[in-house]
C-alpha cells in the first residue's frame, strides 16, 4: 500500500472528476466509493469520498463543499513520451478547463496540472549552457509544450 496519497478536494464532483481522470491514463481505476447516509452532511448516497488510481498513484477525493477550491500552488506533473501524448492530454484536460503558460493548464473542476514532454527536462539539463537556455526561454513562451520548438531553439534555428 501507498504510505502518501494525494486528498483532492472538491465541492461535489469528485466521483465526476475521479471518472474522467482515470479515462485518461492506462493502469486506472476506481477503488472504492464511500458514500453520505442519512446523517450527512452531503446528500444520502452521493460520493464523499472516492479512492482512485491515476497510472498506479492512489489519489483521493473528498465532495466536502465549496469552502476550499485548487490553486496553482499545487499541481499534477505529467511526464510525457512523446508530443502526441502531450496534445492529447493537452486537448483532453483543457476542454471546459484553460490553458496557462509553461505547460500548466487547469481543468473544468479548476485541478492544475503540468503536461510536460520528457523532452523538456533533457533540454533544460543539458550540459551547453547557452543550449539550456535557449530551450527555457523558447518554453517560456509556449502555452502547450512543443518539442520541436524546444529542439530548434535548443538548436538555434
Amino acid at each position: 500500500m501507498q504510505k502518501i496519497t494525494t486528498y483532492l478536494w472538491f465541492d461535489n464532483q469528485a466521483e465526476e472528476a475521479a471518472e474522467f481522470y482515470i479515462s485518461l491514463f492506462e493502469d486506472s481505476r476506481i477503488l472504492d466509493v464511500q458514500r453520505y447516509g442519512e446523517a450527512g452532511p452531503g446528500p444520502a448516497g452521493t460520493a464523499m469520498v472516492v479512492t482512485f488510481e491515476l497510472a498506479g498513484q492512489r489519489y483521493c477525493a473528498l465532495n466536502g463543499g465549496p469552502v476550499f477550491t485548487f490553486t496553482e500552488a499545487i499541481s499534477l506533473y505529467v511526464d510525457c513520451a512523446s508530443q502526441e501524448e502531450v496534445d492529447e492530454l493537452w486537448a483532453k484536460l483543457t476542454d471546459g478547463g484553460e490553458e496557462s503558460q509553461c505547460g500548466w493548464l487547469k481543468d473544468r473542476y479548476g485541478l492544475s496540472w503540468q503536461i510536460v514532454p520528457k523532452q523538456l527536462r533533457e533540454l533544460m539539463g543539458d550540459p551547453d549552457p547557452a543550449r539550456a537556455g535557449r530551450a527555457m526561454k523558447a518554453m517560456l513562451g509556449m502555452r502547450k509544450i512543443e518539442i520541436q520548438g524546444l529542439v530548434d531553439a535548443a538548436d538555434g534555428k
